[in-house]
């Protein structure tokens, strides 16, 4: 048995069970990946793959359980080359950030700069998707932190740490009649154009509930994924706006008025994820601490720690 037969498992399993994409991912051939599979089937006395000839199509009843431990193997053996590094090369290596455009846009940039000063030799990667892909990327490893008002507390395979609250606010052009009331109602809002973020993004839940709770349509005409291209279409006069108030700034958005809505929709959370059992690097601890100052390397590690106690206790109990 050798990691690479169990890189293979897990690569067919994320790739769903593509031997030639899992070939490019390992940087092999695709026989090589189905002897390596065939190997460890072969050595555990079991079948892991569901096949149709050559093909697989699922995982047996003993793979489900397989790719469990071979999933774990796998992750405590990065755990351990990140053990090895933070002794050898403690300030070198690289950290993998994936976040939405309003966090990388209006959230980051000066944890960034001052991360940048501290680790000079640690190089960032800044992945910007969606709450569902920033989950999958940092379940999967392929980003070491993920930053997010939605999704990521839902995801069992993540850990994750309360960020920093924040609320919306609505925004206008100059001379807009709703800039006239100083606490303007959800019925004042639906009477106008409503240019705002995409369901599922930034807060968007809370802005549906509200209207829902108030059974009140909201006449939304435009939907985006960031603040910028929803400013451009409010200043354009396409409607008013409704984003996250760290997207305003009263000297570049010259051509918007901003308006409180604390009094309309509920706070967000910003979470911080990162996967559970998962060792962190020294300057990983370090920069989720920049971002949520009240977040220390004792709280961080030791719930990080009970968090894999837990799910792999649970995992045991389903099997």
């Amino acid at each position: 048995m050798n990691f690479q037969q169990l890189r293979s498992v897990r690569e067919a399993l994320r790739r769903n069970f593509n031997l030639t994409e899992v070939a490019n991912t390992l940087y092999t051939s695709q026989p090589g990946v189905s002897r390596q599979i065939r190997e460890l089937e072969d050595e555990l006395g079991t079948a892991i793959f569901e096949r149709a000839g050559k093909r697989l199509t699922g995982l047996t009843e003993p793979g489900k359980e397989i790719v469990k431990i071979i999933d774990r193997l796998l992750l405590e053996q990065e755990n351990l080359k990140r053990a090895a590094q933070d002794f050898s090369i403690r300030n070198q290596g690289r950290l993998s950030i994936a976040t939405t455009h309003t966090q990388a846009r209006y959230a980051l940039p000066v944890v960034i700069q001052a991360f940048r000063r501290r680790f000079p030799q640690v190089h960032l990667n800044l992945q910007q998707g969606s709450p569902q892909h920033i989950a999958e990327w940092v379940a999967n490893g392929q980003a070491d932190i993920g930053i997010a008002t939605e999704g990521l507390a839902q995801d069992i395979r993540l850990l994750t740490f309360p960020g920093y609250r924040w609320s919306h606010i609505i925004v206008a052009p100059p001379g807009h009649p709703l800039l006239d009331i100083v606490q303007p109602s959800l019925e004042a809002l639906a009477r106008h154009p409503i240019v705002t973020y995409d369901t599922g993004l930034t807060g968007r839940p809370h802005i549906d509930q509200a209207f829902a709770s108030a059974g009140i349509e909201p006449n939304i005409v435009l939907t985006a994924m960031d603040a910028d291209v929803i400013k451009t279409y409010v200043a354009a006069g396409l409607g008013i706006g409704i984003i996250a108030a760290m997207a305003y700034d009263s000297n570049e958005d010259a051509k918007l008025r901003a308006i409180p809505a604390d009094h309309l929709f509920v706070s967000n959370m910003t979470r911080v994820a990162v996967r559970r059992g998962a060792l962190l690097r020294n300057f990983a601890v370090a920069f989720i601490e920049m971002f949520a100052p009240h977040l220390d390397q004792e709280t961080i590690t030791a719930q990080r720690q009970d968090g894999a106690a837990t799910h792999y206790a649970a995992e045991a109990v389903d099997a």
